[in-house]
């Protein structure tokens, strides 16, 4: 039986920004990462890497936060939902989107919670919705509309807004 893997560089990563370290954006390769089917990075699991994820987004943002909104009523939104701890889950004002079904549907319901009643999270269009944001929709997936209806609401990334996809 194999071992579960350990995501080493993404803990790296994240030991260096909490030891003060910074990211910086370069539009060029800087790492090439050789693809063998040995390579131990096959043992780590996509749910070990989404809760050390998780885990740093509650540590360095939702903390600071008193309440936000997670823009993406979908799959990705909930699952970020249902991740967070109790409390992170109830600052969430609402979820958002631009999929009319969803906004129709007018909420969420977390039905494996065991809390009674279960949580209903109120789903909005993104232009209802109040800041600050976690953006659970990948940049490059829409066609541009992502990026568009954020500079439609003159939202700064890292104040208003984080990525998390």
């Amino acid at each position: 039986r194999q071992s579960q893997g350990v995501p080493e560089d993404l803990l790296f990563f994240y030991k260096n920004l909490r030891e003060g370290g910074r990211a910086f954006r370069v539009d060029q390769q800087l790492l090439l990462y050789r693809y063998h089917a040995w390579a131990a990075t096959h043992l780590v699991l996509e749910e070990t890497i989404w809760r050390h994820r998780v885990a740093f987004l509650e540590e360095r943002v939702l903390a600071q936060w008193t309440s936000f909104t997670i823009w993406n009523a979908g799959k990705q939104g909930r699952k970020l939902f249902r991740s967070l701890a109790a409390a992170n889950q109830k600052k969430v004002r609402a979820l958002c989107d631009v999929d009319e079904k969803k906004i129709k549907k007018g909420f969420y319901t977390y039905e494996e919670s065991k809390e009674r009643p279960k949580p209903r999270i109120p789903v909005q269009h993104f232009n209802q919705a109040i800041p600050p944001f976690i953006i659970c929709v990948k940049l490059d997936l829409t066609g541009g509309g992502l990026e568009d209806n954020l500079n439609s609401l003159n939202l700064q990334e890292g104040v208003d807004y984080y990525h998390f996809n």
